[in-house]
């Protein structure tokens, strides 16, 4: 089986052979164009074992590429449907004030009950697919109470469907939770991530297809389980936080460990999850990634701006802080661009520095500047080369700097800078990229320090990266204790933990004593597994002051592309009964709504329909002999005479391991 995992600076292959990692290889990601990194990977992992190919009979990929769109707002334009929405709904899913495409509201929709409430508009939904299918890439539908009656999202998709090619998204198939406004706004999100995954998933077939490799290809969800590509195409959506749940699944195969803390730090984030019982704890109600607070579940895990590529600079106060950008490593950017190592080395030599002196950019390569650029940034484009220049001769001033970011978030320009990777190599523990470029910038962030705060001798490249990498674990204590708190309700980190405690934990992460006449420490009461490149070099550290129980498996650097092929494929369906009036119990299937007289038979009916649902869904995802378990949660009212049975949610979930062997 071959696992690929698209992380900030490597993309990751691996080969798994009856539960065993027989090969890995590692390529430098290009954000420009995933399918460059993966492309790279799989051929150096294959190079390892030449004959794989013919013996691959699954292929599962862990992407950062729904995620890292929805954090930098990079969509695709959709028009979105709300059918029985009135103005205050459409305010409240914040659709108005979210670009890509256009919103149009439309008549019909449900009750609670799952009553038609009003006639679904046909014509205006023609007409509205007339008018917008050439402005847009994908349609999404979304009707109010759909999740007690899909019959208006699914006519309306019909309709769709007969007038244009493109995708269309409906709101019941990614949420059985009520909320038709956040309802709406998942769906429209999942129509505009669809066009970007399509690209990446036909890249991958052309990947697999060019290697001779013939076997299914599978994408990991956000709660950690698989699903086909095709079914990815549909719904996008679900492969938010694909990474960090992969991260998860593997941490899981590799440690053997039940319940445990896992802390994933790439190149760009550190990730944190609890796993209990052998399963990470799922966010209910949905992922929030930026300002997006989807309703589809995923791995509750709490994302840091902290890895080993974090760029490092001064503050207003002059003091060294890590992050929260991303950079390319100054190390890095000598061993692919041998040029820049004089450069850095005339600027260290420099007693009066340029602004911004350890930093470079330039162009990515198949990179194109849009038509839509800025005068501003237009200007920057065409200042910058296919070869590092230095920022200072780029940029004049800050407008000239946040139009450089600006086409960096873009992934149109790479930059590069000093980062805590620099810090490893100039204390010699971390090698494989160019020494001499990260003690130039060293040197050159002690000289600028020198000269801002006027003193009499410059810090030494050493005592800058000692100082960075104590930043570094620091921050590690700090998250990992953030996430450890957040399980304690009423303990959990809101605004301030007060003087007392702020001071405690500044006090325990520093190393320090706590007072004359007390000592104060923290021991995490779980297993600590760290995985990921740099965690080698920070976590023993971190443990020490943490008083944790460290594991770092075998294959860590590589573990979330072994979650991408270790884990299994999960369907849940909900199907709610409730009691629509007295002695009425209404089973909202989706295929089509039915009353009982009594609660019996329609929780029969509901737990036959929800279990083959399930089934059906995994088969469909990619599951080869799944097995459904189906729980029943009852919800009571009080009357004045007695309470009584307000409603039953039926949830089956069926899972099973994917369908390995050749594509026909």
């Amino acid at each position: 089986m071959l696992g690929l995992d698209t992380g900030g600076t490597y993309t990751d292959a691996v080969l798994l052979s009856e539960g065993q990692v027989i090969a890995s290889a590692k390529a430098l990601t290009t954000p420009w164009d995933l399918a460059i990194g993966i492309r790279q990977a799989i051929h150096a992992v294959l190079k390892s074992l030449p004959s794989a190919h013919q013996a691959i009979s699954l292929v599962s990929v862990s992407t950062t590429l729904a995620t890292n769109a929805v954090v930098e707002g990079r969509f695709s334009p959709v028009c979105t449907l709300l059918i029985g929405f009135d103005s205050q709904m459409l305010e409240r899913s914040g659709l108005t004030k979210k670009s890509g495409g256009s919103v149009v509201l439309i008549s019909g929709g449900h009750s609670a009950t799952g009553d038609e409430t009003c006639a679904l508009d046909e014509a205006a939904i023609q007409q509205a697919v007339r008018e917008r299918n050439h402005q847009v890439e994908a349609f999404a539908v979304a009707a109010n109470f759909s999740v007690r009656n899909p019959a208006h999202e699914i006519r309306a998709r019909e309709i769709i469907r007969k007038l244009s090619p493109k995708p269309v998204t409906c709101a019941y198939e990614l949420s059985s939770k009520l909320d038709a406004p956040r309802r709406a706004l998942t769906a429209t999100l999942n129509a505009r991530l669809t066009p970007q995954i399509r690209h990446l998933i036909e890249a991958l077939l052309e990947v697999i297809k060019h290697e001779a490799i013939n076997a299914p290809l599978m994408i990991v969800k956000g709660d950690g389980s698989l699903m086909k590509s095709d079914i990815a195409l549909e719904y996008p959506v679900e492969t938010i936080l694909s990474g960090p749940a992969a991260s998860v699944v593997g941490a899981t195969f590799l440690s053997g460990l039940q319940d445990f803390i896992v802390s994933d730090m790439g190149g760009t984030t550190t990730d944190i999850a609890v796993v209990s019982n052998g399963r990470p704890a799922i966010r209910s109600e949905g992922a929030l990634v930026g300002v997006w607070r989807t309703m589809v579940e995923a791995v509750d895990v709490r994302t840091h701006a902290l890895g080993g590529d974090s760029e490092v600079n001064f503050n207003r106060q002059i003091q060294l802080c890590v992050g929260p950008r991303k950079a390319m490593p100054l190390s890095l950017l000598a061993q692919k661009f041998p040029a820049a190592l004089s450069s850095l080395a005339a600027i260290a030599e420099l007693e009066r520095l340029p602004d911004h002196a350890t930093e470079f950019a330039f162009c990515n390569p198949q990179r194109t500047a849009p038509q839509t650029l800025t005068t501003l940034e237009r200007g920057v484009w065409n200042s910058l080369k296919s070869e590092p220049l230095p920022v200072s001769a780029v940029v004049r001033n800050g407008s000239g700097l946040a139009a450089l970011h600006r086409l960096v978030d873009a992934r149109l320009v790479t930059l590069a800078a000093f980062t805590p990777s620099d810090a490893l190599h100039v204390l010699n523990r971390q090698q494989g990229w160019c020494r001499e470029a990260a003690v130039y910038g060293a040197r050159i962030l002690a000289t600028h320090e020198r000269n801002a705060r006027a003193r009499g001798a410059a810090a030494t490249p050493e005592n800058v990266s000692e100082r960075i990498y104590e930043q570094v674990v620091q921050s590690t204590c700090r998250a990992l204790l953030e996430a450890a708190l957040a399980q304690d309700p009423g303990i959990e980190r809101t605004t301030s933990w007060g003087n007392l405690g702020e001071k405690l934990i500044e006090e325990v992460i520093a190393g320090a004593k706590f007072s004359a006449l007390l000592h104060a420490k923290f021991e995490l009461a779980r297993p600590l597994v760290a995985i990921g490149a740099p965690v080698s070099a920070y976590y023993p550290e971190v443990a020490r002051r943490l008083a944790a129980m460290l594991s770092i498996p075998r294959h860590a650097e590589v573990c979330n592309a072994v979650g991408a092929v270790a884990g299994v494929v999960s369907q849940t369906v909900d199907i709610l009964v409730n009691q629509t009036t007295f002695k009425v119990f209404r089973v909202h299937d989706p295929a089509a709504i039915r009353d009982y007289p009594d609660f019996a038979p329609a929780l029969t009916h509901a737990k036959r329909a929800s279990a083959e649902l399930a089934l059906a869904a995994a088969r469909r995802a990619g599951a080869a002999d799944p097995h459904v378990e189906t729980e029943v949660f009852e919800k009571r009212a009080q009357s004045a005479a007695d309470d009584y049975l307000a409603e039953a949610t039926v949830r089956s979930v069926a899972t099973g391991r994917p369908i390995v062997g050749h594509v026909n």
